[in-house]
């Protein structure tokens, strides 16, 4: 995959190619509400970018929930670039980058219909399914150091 490149980065520095990806994604195509999307969360939060061939085509954040947990959530790629591993590098960029920091375990509020994906990554179920944003979720968690 030599045409993808993914970049840990600032909201400020990065925000429209941010927004762009999440406005298709979640708004879009999942009907979010911006306001729900854009939470005002952004700005203390560590960003990820992927480009394939230089175009943004997929994003993830990273929020620390406490000096042992983090949260990477957002997890967004355009419709036309599924299913060629960029969720999944995306993912393992956010674990690589957390995993320096010495955080101890990390979950994910997974859309229902993707939780096979975030199982393949090494997530377990945690509690009964929700709703968030009006779409169903699950919590996942995966343990990074022991």
């Amino acid at each position: 995959m030599n045409q993808l490149e993914l970049q840990v980065v600032t909201f400020a520095n990065a925000v429209d190619a941010i927004e762009q990806v999440r406005r298709k994604v979640f708004q879009e195509e999942q009907s979010v509400a911006v306001d729900l999307d854009f939470d005002g969360l952004d700005e203390g939060a560590t960003q990820l970018m992927a480009y394939w061939n230089g175009e943004p085509v997929g994003t993830a954040r990273i929020r620390y929930l406490g000096e042992q947990l983090a949260k990477i959530e957002r997890v967004a790629v355009l419709k036309s670039f599924r299913g060629l591993g960029i969720g999944q590098a995306l993912m393992q960029k956010a674990i690589d980058h957390l995993s320096g920091q010495k955080i101890a375990e990390v979950k994910v509020n997974a859309q229902i219909q993707v939780k096979n994906f975030y199982e393949r990554l090494g997530f377990q179920q945690q509690g009964e399914p929700f709703y968030e944003a009006g779409i169903l979720h699950i919590e996942m968690r995966r343990k990074l150091m022991v």
